[in-house]
């Protein structure tokens, strides 16, 4: 089995929205994979995801209204094989808890999926307007896109 964590500050705008896109990803595909979501910061624990994610992301057929933040802890090192994170910033912070370079293996920019080597962003849409919400939508689908294909090739192999 895949576990899969998303990571970004608050976990209220991207991460949410990255979790509620691998899981259907992982549904449509039939892979065997858990998928969470978490933030490097404590501002929102017990939160459901900004209202704004969760209207752009219910537009796209996916319902994040049931997630809550949590935040990130050491021991999601241990609980994820793959840890994807949202920015360069908090990359920094989650790589700053790993114990060993077992548990930085692990880390990753989730856009690197989508665009390999680039240590690109994804932009954080929590003060901007609706179009920043769906062009967090569209970056999010194209990498959970591209690690579901991964997952399913790595599938097929075992099969």
């Amino acid at each position: 089995m895949n576990r899969i964590l998303m990571v970004c500050l608050g976990n209220i705008c991207r991460s949410p929205v990255a979790e509620g896109v691998m899981r259907q990803v992982v549904n449509e595909k039939k892979l065997n994979a858990t998928v969470d979501s978490a933030g490097t910061a404590a501002y929102h624990i017990g939160e459901a995801p900004d209202k704004r994610s969760q209207a752009n992301a219910r537009k796209h057929n996916i319902d994040i209204s049931k997630l809550k933040a949590r935040q990130f802890r050491v021991n999601d090192f241990d609980a994820f094989d793959r840890i994807y994170v949202m920015d360069r910033s908090n990359y920094k912070n989650v790589k700053a808890l790993a114990r060993n370079e077992e548990d930085k293996a692990k880390v990753n920019l989730l856009l690197n999926a989508a665009f390999p080597g680039k240590d690109l962003d994804v932009p954080d849409p929590y003060y901007g307007g609706e179009q920043g919400f769906e062009d967090v939508f569209q970056l999010v689908y194209k990498a959970c896109s591209i690690i579901g294909e991964e997952l399913g090739t790595i599938k097929n192999q075992k099969e």
